[in-house]
């Protein structure tokens, strides 16, 4: 089975806990909200995902990483062999418009990581506006893919949106292998 690392990062209390729970089915940590320190590993199994015959499905790590910058000195070993990142944010604080540049410069960006790699999520909390569908992203954020979350709302079609961003992770660790095999054959 194909295994896959993701990283879901943002600035606190974005949500990240919450939409990590959501795509893996967890009831782990339902409730009122408890930051997380450092890193919490969930893992989810998805047999439907894999486009190639070789193998079946994907096993999915998703490392819900702290939002407080206090565990910066750890990011370089959260980001080892990562095959992708999801950006949180709360679409109603500009000071989270302005922090996920922050977040992209070093999660992406300072690895090898392409932006298709990457999916950006204004994730809505319940009972907030709506209202922020022109958001005021900069350069290099309005590359990305951007989804718009909300659990309360339409639920299955941000696990839809999850699942194809899933996807496109195991399509890029397919093409990497397959381009390694390659490389090692000719």
């Amino acid at each position: 089975m194909l295994k896959a690392k993701v990283l879901l990062v943002g600035p606190r209390e974005s949500g990240k806990s919450v939409l990590a729970n959501f795509v893996s089915e967890s009831i782990e940590g339902i409730g009122s909200y408890s930051p997380t320190q450092g890193v919490r590993i969930l893992e989810y199994e998805n047999p439907n995902l894999n486009g190639s015959s070789k193998g079946a499905g994907c096993r999915f790590e998703l490392w819900d990483c702290s939002g407080d910058q206090k565990f910066e000195t750890c990011w370089p070993a959260l980001m080892k062999d990562s095959h992708g990142v999801i950006i949180i944010f709360n679409p109603e604080l500009p000071s989270h418009l302005k922090e996920i540049e922050m977040w992209y410069s070093c999660f992406v960006q300072q690895q090898p990581l392409l932006d298709s790699q990457c999916l950006l999520v204004a994730h809505h909390k319940p009972g907030s506006a709506e209202d922020t569908e022109n958001l005021p992203l900069a350069y290099p954020l309005t590359k990305l893919k951007l989804i718009h979350s909300n659990l309360e709302d339409d639920p299955e079609d941000v696990r839809m949106e999850f699942m194809k961003y899933f996807r496109s992770i195991v399509t890029s660790i397919n093409e990497s292998r397959e381009r390694e095999e390659m490389s090692i054959l000719s």
